[in-house]
């Protein structure tokens, strides 16, 4: 009878230590957010480079929500990239502006905000007008060697 309680114990310390890691690794990858509660908004972006779903929205470097779509506007031809901004963020400026950044040199992409200074707020549904495109790190170096050959033509 002693076998079967100690057997009993092990058994459910086992499957909650089971559970344990298998929340922990939905947390850490990304894959479920817990806390639902929040307001979404959209962007219209030139050009996304890369972005994904689940990439980071920061604002100062702080993450505050993530993308949660992504799809392309056929009249404008503009990816449309809707972000979900956590519940606690709901001062946010109506005029702030937002950024596709890169973690380091060959980094993540991920929404970087800026806000602004007016007195109206953004809230669920709403759109930021003010958008910068991701900058494209084989643009800049094909800008770069042409800028280098033209003046060494001359």
């Amino acid at each position: 009878m002693r076998d079967r309680i100690l057997e009993f114990w092990v058994g459910l310390f086992m499957l909650m230590g089971i559970i344990a890691l298998f929340i922990l690794s939905l947390k850490v990858s990304g894959l479920s957010s817990f806390s639902s509660t929040g307001y979404t908004v959209t962007a219209a972006f030139d050009n996304i480079a890369g972005l994904k779903i689940r990439s980071p929205v920061t604002l100062a470097g702080v993450k505050i929500g993530q993308v949660s779509g992504i799809k392309l506007d056929t009249t404008q031809f503009k990816a449309i990239v809707t972000m979900r901004i956590d519940a606690d963020q709901r001062k946010l400026p109506s005029d702030t502006s937002a950024s596709i950044l890169t973690q380091g040199l060959l980094g993540a992409n991920y929404v970087s905000l800026k806000p602004g200074f007016d007195q109206v707020f953004l809230k669920d549904g709403s759109t930021i007008q003010d958008t910068q495109p991701a900058l494209i790190l084989e643009d800049l170096i094909g800008q770069i060697i042409f800028s280098l050959k033209s003046s060494g033509r001359k």
